[in-house]
């Protein structure tokens, strides 16, 4: 059997943006994520998540120019490095999700792939931009162009989904496609309008896909962004789309559960869905709407 311990962390804003300069609040995340972290390496961990920009406030929900500021390079920026020494020194996978300045100039919502020796093998970048009412992500992020990679990482074939694109089956499915075994959808979701889909959408997606999926969303509320509840409840869940465990909706956690990757290929011969797809039928899905 292939088993892996999979790790994710859900966490509030340890800062004030009223108060704490950019670089502050991105040291006090990084210092509260941490204690977490070298928990997860304690418990057996051998690759964890990271939310969605893990290292500062979800700033889409107001527009000002100052949130530019923000972006750094991958792999040299400094969030980056760090979470790569990291990774090293706990010989985990480390999923780090940040707000990315790219080497063409635009920005990104992005996440790191980190192996277990501190290599950091790529980058996925979201590709599906939402602006829904409060949040105008268009403004600071520019739609992903790395398309769909697939990680073969320490644990396993790793892929990453990020937040919005969630709701779009047909990232899961070329993930899939590409060989993900697991993949992780860091999120920075407020209740409202999705939260009713937050335990339907990825447990179906992973049963649709013969797939592992880490879903994890930000806690508490962050003042300076529209007073937004995050719900946390973060979760896996397996190929058959049962729900393995999963955060509660306020506080910060560590979320662990032990991953059969062996889990895959019985689920998927017994159903079949790869080897019964009819591509050749599917004219409308690369239509533009």
């Amino acid at each position: 059997m292939r088993k892996i311990k999979a790790g994710l962390i859900q966490m509030g804003l340890k800062a004030d943006p009223a108060i704490d300069s950019i670089e502050t609040i991105k040291e006090k995340m990084i210092a509260a994520h941490m204690p977490l972290i070298e928990e997860a390496a304690r418990q057996g961990v051998t690759v964890l998540g990271l939310q969605e920009v893990f290292n500062a406030p979800y700033f889409p929900a107001i527009v000002d120019d100052k949130w530019f500021d923000a972006a750094e390079p991958i792999p040299e920026g400094p969030t980056t490095q760090i979470m790569m020494e990291t990774a090293k020194k706990h010989g985990l996978v480390l999923i780090s999700p940040i707000y990315e300045k790219g080497k063409d100039g635009k920005r990104y919502n992005t996440a790191a792939v980190i192996d277990a020796d501190g290599t950091c093998l790529g980058s996925f970048r979201k590709v599906h931009i939402p602006k829904i009412g409060h949040y105008d992500e268009k403004y600071y992020f520019a739609p992903g162009d790395l398309g769909y990679p697939v990680f073969d990482t320490a644990v396993g074939k790793v892929g990453v989904y990020i937040c919005y694109d969630r709701h779009f089956p047909e990232g899961w499915r070329e993930l899939a496609l590409a060989g993900a075994e697991l993949v992780f959808n860091p999120s920075a979701t407020p209740k409202g309008l999705s939260d009713h889909l937050w335990n339907l959408e990825q447990t179906g997606a992973a049963v649709a896909n013969g797939i592992f999926i880490g879903a994890n969303n930000r806690v508490g509320t962050e003042p300076a962004f529209g007073n937004h509840v995050f719900y946390g409840s973060s979760y896996f869940c397996n190929p058959r789309g049962e729900i393995l465990v999963q955060g509660g909706d306020e506080k910060d956690e560590l979320v662990v559960t032990e991953i059969d990757l062996d889990m895959i290929r019985e689920v998927r011969d017994a159903w079949q869905f790869f080897r019964d797809r009819r591509p050749e039928t599917y004219t409308r899905i690369a239509l533009p709407s």
